[in-house]
C-alpha cells in the first residue's frame, strides 16, 4: 500500500466517511461498508483529501491540462485538488457544471475556465458511471478532450450486468484511464494491520467473493 492510500483511508475512517455495518446500496445489495464523500465536510479534511488525490495522480503518470468537477460532489473535489496542485507549483484551470442551465447573468451550464485541451474529470466514486458519461459528453461538446478520471474510492465490485466493475466499464467504453486513490484491496490490507478493522474483514471478503469484479485494479489503462 502506498503512503497516500494509507493516509486517505485513515482520513476517511476518522471523518466517518467510511463506515461499517449493514447498508442497503442503490443497487439493492447489502454492503458491510459504506463510503459517503459528503462527510469530508471541513476545510482541513478537504485539504488532506486533495493531497491524496494529487499524490495518486502523480503516481499514475496521467497527463492533463485542466480539471472538471461534475455536479455536485465533483465540484468541491476538483476545486480542492486544483488548490493542492497550486501549492505544489502547478496552477491548472478548473471548471464544473450546473445541473440546470442558468437563464440570467452569464447563463449556461458551465462555470469556471473554458474547457480546452486535455480535461481530467474529478469525482468521488463511480457507481453506474452516469455522471462520468455526462461529463465526457460536456467536455467533447465544448471541443476539448477527456483524458482520464480520478476518483477517491474504487469499490471494485461488478455492476448489475456482466463481470466488470463500473470503473472498468468506463475505462473500456471510453478508452480512458481511471485512477482511484484507493480501493477495496487497500482497505483489506489496512484491516490486517488494525484490530479495530480486522473484525470487519470476514464480511468484506464475503462481499467481495459475492460481488467482486472479475479483475481488480487501481488504474484501468486505456
Amino acid at each position: 500500500m502506498q503512503d497516500h492510500q494509507r493516509r486517505f483511508l485513515e482520513l476517511a475512517l476518522a471523518a466517518q466517511v467510511l463506515r461499517f455495518g449493514e447498508f442497503t446500496l442503490k443497487s439493492g445489495r447489502t454492503s458491510p461498508y459504506f463510503f459517503n464523500a459528503g462527510r469530508f465536510d471541513s476545510g482541513a479534511a478537504l485539504a488532506l483529501l486533495a493531497e491524496c488525490y494529487a499524490d495518486a495522480l502523480a503516481a499514475s503518470g496521467v497527463g492533463y491540462d485542466m480539471l472538471f468537477g461534475p455536479a455536485y460532489k465533483g465540484i468541491p473535489l476538483a476545486t480542492a485538488l486544483a488548490m493542492a496542485l497550486a501549492r505544489r507549483g502547478r496552477d491548472v484551470p478548473v471548471a464544473f457544471n450546473r445541473k440546470e442551465a442558468k437563464e440570467h447573468g452569464e447563463g449556461g451550464t458551465l462555470i469556471g475556465a473554458p474547457l480546452a485541451g486535455r480535461v481530467l474529470i474529478v469525482d468521488d466514486v463511480i457507481t453506474a458511471g452516469t455522471a462520468i458519461r455526462e461529463a465526457i459528453d460536456i467536455i467533447r461538446a465544448a471541443g476539448a478532450t477527456p483524458c482520464g478520471v480520478v476518483i477517491a474510492l474504487d469499490r471494485q465490485e461488478r455492476g448489475q450486468a456482466g463481470t466488470r466493475s463500473a470503473v472498468q466499464e468506463v475505462a473500456a467504453d471510453f478508452g480512458l484511464p481511471v485512477v482511484a486513490v484507493a480501493g477495496l484491496d487497500e482497505l483489506l490490507a489496512l484491516a490486517d494491520e488494525r484490530p479495530d478493522l480486522n473484525e470487519h474483514k470476514a464480511a468484506l471478503l464475503a462481499y467481495r467473493s459475492r460481488y467482486g469484479a472479475a479483475e481488480t485494479s487501481q488504474e484501468s489503462p486505456p
